[in-house]
């Protein structure tokens, strides 16, 4: 539940952000996607003993994309 909570709870903020500044239009889509993917990828990571292309096939992608993934957020 605390991750949920937390997760909802930074929507709001990020929602209540794009809401001031009526410039920034509101992408709900990569509002959750930023919260979520981290993550998710780092826990398919030590599940799959930092093995690449396992944890690539576990989330059906190429191991290509989980790459540049892993490099956007910094995980090792």
């Amino acid at each position: 539940y605390g991750d949920h909570r937390d997760l909802h709870l930074s929507i709001r903020r990020q929602r209540q952000m794009c809401i001031r500044d009526r410039n920034m239009p509101i992408d709900v889509y990569q509002l959750v996607l930023n919260e979520v993917e981290p993550p998710l990828l780092d826990a398919v990571m030590k599940f799959a003993n930092n093995n690449q292309s396992k944890a690539a096939r576990i989330l059906g992608m190429n191991r290509t994309t989980l790459r540049t993934k892993l490099k956007k957020y910094n995980i090792k």
